[in-house]
Order: structure tokens, then C-alpha cells, then sequence
């Protein structure tokens, strides 16, 4: 058993050879969903946050329960957020940027 574990971290490390920041694929925000960047400009408490979003609108952001702790958002994160149909100035916060994909984001001209 020993040796079963040992050569399968060598078969994991030699495998390994690209770096962790190297980015293939982001998520993006989708149109038909009413989805927009958004950036954190502070924490609330209780899972709220207020959000600086793309199109100029300073909203209070809830993040879900399905997303609570999966989701560690700081002051300044880059976030996609979908506002709520019945008030607009309040969204809901549905993916979290790493700092590679947010480098990637702005290198590929989806931030302005």
C-alpha cells in the first residue's frame, strides 16, 4: 500500500508541470440572465456587501446560502452579480474572480 501511494505522488507531481495561475477558462457574466461585473467596495455583515457594479448603480449584495461557504469575498474582489427583478437596487452575488482570471478578464477587454 505504501507503495502504491508513493508512486502515484510521483506520477502527480511529474504531471503537474504548468503553473496553478495559468488560466484556461473564466466564466463570464451572461446577457440572458441580467448578469454584470461588480466589484466589492465594502462588507456589510450578515452576507450582504455593497456592490460597485459595471453600469454605474451602487447596490446591496447577498450572498446565497448555496454560496456562504464556498465563497470567501474580500473588500476590492472582483464578483459577478445578479440584480434583483423587483428591486434593482439589491443583487444577489454568484461567482467570485481569482486574481488570475481577473488579469485575464482585463488583458482580454471585458473590463473597462
Amino acid at each position: 500500500m505504501a507503495n502504491y501511494r508513493s508512486n502515484t505522488r510521483k506520477k502527480n507531481s511529474q504531471s503537474g508541470s504548468s503553473s496553478p495561475d495559468q488560466v484556461f477558462k473564466v466564466r463570464t457574466p451572461r446577457e440572458r440572465d441580467n448578469e454584470l461585473f461588480a466589484t466589492v467596495s465594502s462588507l456589510l455583515g450578515a452576507n450582504r456587501v455593497r456592490l460597485q457594479c459595471m453600469d454605474g448603480i451602487v447596490r446591496m449584495g447577498r450572498i446565497p446560502g448555496s454560496k456562504k461557504k464556498s465563497m470567501w469575498v474580500k473588500e476590492g474582489d472582483l464578483v459577478i452579480a445578479t440584480p434583483w427583478e423587483i428591486q434593482n437596487s439589491k443583487a444577489d452575488v454568484i461567482w467570485k474572480y481569482t486574481r488570475p482570471q481577473v488579469d485575464w478578464l482585463s488583458r482580454k477587454g471585458f473590463l473597462k
